[in-house]
Order: C-alpha cells, then structure tokens, then sequence
C-alpha cells in the first residue's frame, strides 16, 4: 500500500538529510516528525499530517512548491505553503525576522483549523525544544537563534497562542500555553 503520509515522510527524511538543530546534534528530521505526531492529536485527515512532516521542506530545503504538488497534490501544497515563511534569501534573516513573523501572525488571524493545526503543531514541536535546552541554559537558549531578545520571542510566541482560536480547548494548546508560562514567566 502506498499510502501519502508514508510517502510524506520517506520525502521529508530525503529533504532533511544531514541537517540537525539548532544547539544540537538531533537531526533536523525529528521537529518535522514531532510535529507531525502532535497534528495527529489534533485530525486524522491524511492531507494534513502529510503537510505536518512536509511543512519545512520548502522554507528550508531546496524542494519546490511544484514538487510537492506533483507529489503529494495541491491541498497538502496548500497547507505547506500556509505554514512557509518567505525568507527574503537577499538579506540577513536577523534583519528580516519581524516582517516574517508578523506575516505569521497576521496569516493565522484568518487561518481555518488545519492551518492552525499545523501552526500549533510546529510551534508547539519547537517551544518543547526550547524548552529542554532553557532547562538546562537557561535564557542563553535565546542566543540560538536569529531574533535573541527573549522579549521579542515572547511577543512571538505568546501573539500565536492568541491566535489559535479554534484550538484554544485541545491539550497541545493547553500544553503550548504551559510551555509559554514556564519560559517566560
């Protein structure tokens, strides 16, 4: 049986060779995995859990749109380019990071639930991981990343848990919004 989640996954390993985390060793194919189990708390529709384990293949692999429209159809498309930040390649991502996260922000405000499914499930994937280094590092987690304001990634992280409305009474978002209080409080 050749079933699209399968597939999804087989692609994802493919496109992700070789890439780790940030502040670790953990090869990047575990937060496309991660989220993918999360959205599968949240829908069992096929479609989305494909573009659960896809969705960072296009923002930061060399996979095309087209390629996953050819592979997997224009819905899981869709939903991957819904969750796909325009990195403006021309300029530095530290320069461009506000404009992409307000993007975000502003994308989930009119977002349906399988696009706030993958949002949560994504979001949710990378503040479990922030917060096991935070455990640890304490606020030096921050140095991570491109944005190293703690503040600033409060704003971030706290305004999608705003706008996750159709979500607001699952576990995942109860759990996002303990990971949210245990960081930043």
């Amino acid at each position: 049986m050749d079933r699209l989640f399968d597939r999804a996954v087989c692609f994802a390993v493919r496109a992700h060779s070789g890439m780790t985390r940030k502040g670790s060793k953990t090869p990047y194919i575990v937060h496309p995995l991660e989220a993918a189990c999360i959205a599968a708390t949240l829908t069992d529709d096929e479609e989305v859990l494909a573009a659960a384990v896809l969705h960072d293949t296009i923002e930061d692999t060399p996979v095309t749109a087209e390629e996953i429209r050819a592979q997997f159809g224009g819905r899981v498309c869709a939903l991957v380019l819904a969750e796909t930040e325009e990195k403006r390649p021309s300029l530095p991502a530290a320069d461009t990071w506000q404009v992409r996260k307000q993007e975000t922000i502003d994308a989930l405000a009119h977002a349906g639930r399988e696009e706030q499914i993958l949002i949560l499930s994504d979001k949710l994937s990378n503040l479990r991981s922030i917060f096991r280094i935070w455990c640890s590092e304490g606020d030096a987690v921050f140095q991570l990343f491109h944005e190293k304001d703690k503040s600033r990634q409060e704003w971030y992280y706290r305004s999608i848990a705003k706008g996750l409305t159709l979500l607001r009474d699952t576990p995942a978002c109860r759990e996002y919004e303990a990971l949210l209080d245990a960081i930043f409080s």
